[in-house]
């Protein structure tokens, strides 16, 4: 079976203010970068496709979108908090919850004319990202468009919201089977009060729990398959970082149904899983589920948040049992911060390493820096 070559990024193009479109106009040169190494045959954008400092509009959304046309191969995308859960906040032309009025304050543009699409409804903006880079289940962006399965296509009819998403998705190259849920970082699986309100709206509370319970039940179904066909290892490419510590534990808390089913599957499944996510942006390999484990990160040490400051995010799964995990490891991709870069990930079925900061079973992946932003 021959091996495969992904190119991986997310967080990008970013820009410091909405003004800042130096990111923006270097995707198409950044896109050409990926275009011409004869040795990737699939891309992966694992969210936030602008900062929390830039607007959410669906012209911004549009023209991404038409700067991914440029792929030329298939390109799977799962989507970041900033297209869609934090489009309610001010910094991305939301609005504010007003205690003296007891009404959200929106932002405008002109008399008349919101800022942000919908007013930065979350839901609605879902939507907006979905009826853009989602207009056929099943099938890939990109050139060389692929098939994938689709959750909005083989839902479990038992939870019938569960066909509305769309981009939890699972593909198999090279005897590895790769799945996608949505899982939005920065807000604690979405669960800061949407425009700052005192208590969460119905919509909030329904989001949270539709969203979350379907990705649960999408990782079962990649995991089963993943079992019957015999893999040899599995991809799960989301958002969120799940042991960021920047805000601390309390504010991953409400990811913790995701990291203990992401502990259960991989401890049953018993190969390799990498796990490949976004959101904090700086690059990082380690294995959270360890607090001893290796480890690297953008300057190379992780002197600064070491593995047993990774792993007390999560020091313990919702069964009260303390993780380990030692055939599971992640990757941050890098993102936000100039030069831009990609993640060369090669999948090679005739590989098994050992758990390690740069390979681990099949996988093998380096840093490619370009320059660009």
């Amino acid at each position: 079976m021959d091996a495969t070559t992904l190119a991986v990024y997310g967080d990008s193009p970013y820009g410091t203010s909405n003004a800042d479109v130096a990111q923006f106009n270097a995707t198409p040169a950044f896109i050409d970068t990926i275009n011409q190494d004869p040795s990737v045959s699939l891309v992966m954008h694992v969210g936030d496709i602008h900062s929390g400092k830039q607007k959410c509009t669906q012209a911004y959304d549009q023209s991404i979108f038409a700067d991914w046309k440029a792929f030329a191969d298939p390109l799977v995308y799962t989507p970041g908090d900033n297209e869609w859960t934090d489009c309610h906040k001010t910094a991305e032309g939301g609005g504010l919850w007003n205690s003296t009025t007891s009404i959200i304050d929106f932002q405008y543009d002109s008399p008349g004319v919101l800022t942000d699409f919908a007013a930065g409804n979350p839901v609605a903006n879902l939507l907006l990202v979905r009826s853009i880079f989602f207009p056929t289940p099943g099938v890939t962006l990109g050139q060389n468009t692929m098939k994938v399965h689709s959750q909005a296509l083989e839902y479990d009819p038992a939870h019938p919201s569960d066909r509305n998403y769309v981009e939890n998705v699972w593909w198999e190259r090279s005897n590895v089977l790769f799945v996608t849920i949505n899982l939005p970082g920065g807000s604690n699986n979405d669960d800061d009060n949407w425009y700052g309100t005192p208590t969460k709206s119905q919509d909030q509370i329904d989001e949270v729990a539709q969203r979350t319970g379907a990705d649960l039940r999408w990782l079962d179904t990649a995991f089963a398959k993943a079992k019957a066909d015999k893999v040899s290892a599995l991809v799960i490419g989301a958002q969120a970082d799940m042991w960021d510590t920047e805000k601390g534990a309390a504010h991953q808390a409400n990811y913790e149904p995701i990291v203990t089913k992401v502990s259960d599957l991989t401890k049953d499944l018993g190969k390799p899983v990498l796990m490949i996510n976004g959101d904090s942006h700086v690059y990082r390999s380690d294995n959270p589920f360890s607090s001893t484990g290796s480890c690297a990160t953008e300057g190379g040490s992780c002197t600064t948040h070491t593995p047993a400051d990774i792993y007390a995010i999560h020091p313990t799964d919702t069964h009260g049992n303390a993780y380990d995990v030692p055939n599971f490891h992640r990757i941050v991709v890098h993102g936000s911060t100039a030069p831009m870069e990609w993640l060369k990930l090669k999948v090679d079925p005739k590989q098994n390493d050992p758990n390690g900061v740069s390979s681990f079973g099949p996988f093998s992946w380096t840093r490619v820096g370009t320059g660009l932003g």
